[in-house]
């Protein structure tokens, strides 16, 4: 069966969410009146909330905290990147972490897993959001899956809110630097921070080298690793998903990870999960 075939015959399952559709067709075109808009500050702006949005929110907050809970901040903070996690627009908190659970409980299975790589790379990468399953979209559904997170009501206001807290930053950015700053600030880095978010998804499981011999196809590629500051050393990931650092070889740059050892060292961020004894003759 062809990748085509595969992806077709997924989609087919659930009816396309045209309400979804919109919206990241919209997002997408307001994207592209960033040549009229442009300017350095503006293009600074997008790599700055890129990274904060990103790596602090997403790579660091969503994924190796409350995901994984790699290590331990104070709540006060945790709840702080929680909030710098939603900004990103990619999803509420209890959302994004059930749904990354299930993808490693359930790794590239066609059925469990909510972005397969089986099923495609185009189903992997974005079509899972626009023929959405229930299971992976409905809360109560969903939310058993990060149980720690559903029972607490800051986490719960910001699974339900998440997409309004786009408007104080819309108007905090249009203050700041006019229309320029709101196309470059939300709708430019939503569309490259989705899609490199996205890649973790899709070529992190096709392309490149593994380090352990893992029972799925995860893989280690550098420049996949570059856009999300360190997940596309996926297969090390996936060998060994609670440790904080992604990046194990000394040229695996994993600039999330300096976020965390940057936490430790102040002493913010506790019980660090360390790459296993056990493990490291493994990268010689």
């Amino acid at each position: 069966m062809t990748e085509n075939s595969v992806q077709k015959n997924a989609a087919a399952k659930t009816p396309l969410n045209w309400t979804t559709v919109t919206f990241f067709t919209l997002v997408h075109i307001l994207a592209l009146l960033a040549p009229w808009y442009f300017s350095w500050q503006a293009l600074g702006l997008t790599l700055f909330l890129h990274w904060l949005f990103g790596s602090i929110g997403i790579c660091l907050g969503y994924h190796r905290l409350l995901s994984h809970r790699s290590f331990q901040v104070p709540k006060w903070l945790e709840y702080l990147i929680a909030v710098i996690g939603t900004l990103a627009l990619q999803g509420g908190p209890i959302f994004w972490v059930a749904g990354h659970r299930l993808h490693h409980a359930h790794t590239e299975d066609e059925q469990e897993d909510p972005y397969s790589a089986k099923r495609g790379f185009w189903w992997s990468h974005m079509l899972w959001m626009l023929y959405p399953e229930a299971k992976f979209f409905d809360s109560d559904q969903y939310s058993r899956y990060a149980p720690d997170l559903a029972r607490d009501p800051v986490y719960q206001w910001l699974n339900r809110y998440f997409l309004l807290l786009q408007i104080p930053l819309g108007v905090l950015l249009y203050g700041l630097g006019g229309w320029s700053f709101v196309i470059y600030g939300i709708f430019l880095r939503a569309v490259l921070l989705w899609h490199s978010t996205w890649f973790i998804n899709s070529v992190t499981h096709m392309w490149g080298y593994r380090t352990f011999t893992t029972q799925d196809n995860s893989r280690n590629l550098w420049w996949a690793a570059i856009l999300t500051y360190g997940e596309g050393w996926h297969n090390n990931h996936h060998a060994y998903p609670n440790v904080a650092r992604a990046g194990w070889q000394w040229w695996e740059i994993d600039v999330t990870w300096w976020a965390i050892w940057l936490l430790k060292t102040l002493g913010l961020a506790k019980k660090v999960v360390k790459i296993p004894a056990h493990a490291s003759p493994l990268l010689k």
